[in-house]
């Protein structure tokens, strides 16, 4: 029997792994499919002897029970998906952080997906994401190619974007107006004195983020009498800190009597103060900078940067709370449903005219 056993399980393991099926592992133990399929739920019909005959079956195969195979009838697969541009992006791990914590205990699991900043990626991520059938959905922000639209469209599913406030939501979202987050900062440092102003964006559009926050800089220079902007794009989104330094360069050959300099991101605005640092420039005295996102970097280096805050955790925790309510609701959209979250200067070294 011992022969005859370890022959089937050689047999088995010889072939690809990933077609060994629920029925090889109940023909190996001599039970039924169903019985298996009972052992794995924890069935009270299935004996301990059994169950625990199965389960040394599975080890030994190295069979996985397939969830999405399972959804077909029961409609859970078990997991949510996240979509985020950046892995390297403290904000968007504290993002992916506060989604992780809010499942906590729920028995749903995170899968997360990276899209550079690319939307023609994120279609494609969308599209494998929903082949293994999510229980729901959260994206970065709200702009999509049409055919990701459709997809999410038609999937059945709560889709939570969040970072931003699309102008045409699929379905929940969970965010802030960049616009305006960048608005209160140009104000902010307006009423402390400062009237000339420069801004550092990224070269393209599809940073829809950053866009927003370039359109709010130019917008409130002009309103409050102080443009027009002195804006430059440098470095394909995300920009480093190296580009940073080299566009705040490229800012004041162009501007030189600029005061304050805002940047897309504090990455980039920490890059601009080393630069001019290194060329003997002291900030903030010679030129004030500024950045956004409130990284830990910001509040760490010398001088700290004024940035604004945008409760990166906070953010994924209520898309995550707002998906599971969803969820719990019956998993139907029930239209586009906005949940803002708050943002604030936080004030720094970096722009403390004190310091002058």
């Amino acid at each position: 029997m011992k022969d005859e056993d370890e022959s089937k399980g050689r047999r088995l393991k010889g072939g690809d792994a990933q077609k060994l099926t629920m029925a090889e592992v109940a023909k190996y133990v001599g039970v039924s499919a169903m019985t298996v399929s009972r052992a794995f739920r924890q069935d009270a019909s299935v004996s301990e002897e059994t169950r625990k005959r199965i389960m040394e079956a599975v080890d030994a195969l190295g069979y996985v029970l397939d969830l999405s195979a399972g959804s077909l009838s029961s409609r859970r697969s078990g997991f949510i998906a996240a979509l985020v541009p950046s892995i390297n992006n403290s904000n968007f791990s504290d993002t992916a952080r506060g989604i992780t914590d809010a499942l906590e205990n729920t028995g749903l699991q995170l899968l997360l997906g990276y899209t550079d900043y690319s939307a023609e990626k994120e279609e494609k991520l969308i599209e494998a994401m929903l082949r293994r059938r999510p229980e729901g959905i959260i994206l970065t922000g709200g702009s999509h190619t049409d055919r990701a639209r459709r997809m999410l469209d038609k999937a059945g599913i709560p889709v939570v974007e969040t970072w931003e406030i699309p102008e045409e939501p699929i379905n929940h979202v969970v965010g802030f107006s960049n616009s305006e987050a960048m608005s209160l900062l140009v104000r902010t440092l307006a009423s402390q004195g400062y009237r000339r102003f420069g801004y550092i964006g990224g070269t393209t559009a599809r940073d829809t983020r950053g866009s927003q926050r370039r359109s709010g800089f130019l917008k409130t220079v002009e309103e409050l009498g102080l443009g027009p902007g002195r804006a430059i794009s440098f470095g394909v989104p995300p920009i480093t800190m190296e580009q940073g330094g080299q566009a705040v360069m490229s800012l004041l050959e162009r501007w030189p009597d600029t005061e304050v300099v805002l940047c897309v991101s504090d990455l980039s605005a920490f890059g601009a103060i080393m630069e001019c640092k290194r060329r003997g420039m002291r900030v903030p005295r010679d030129i004030a900078i500024a950045g956004f996102g409130d990284y830990e970097i910001s509040s760490i280096c010398h001088p700290s940067i004024t940035t604004i805050n945008v409760d990166c955790y906070g953010i994924g925790r209520q898309a995550a709370v707002r998906l599971l309510d969803a969820l719990q609701a019956g998993g139907e959209a029930t239209g586009d449903e906005i949940t803002l979250t708050g943002y604030r200067v936080v004030l720094r070294e970096s722009t403390d005219r004190g310091a002058r």
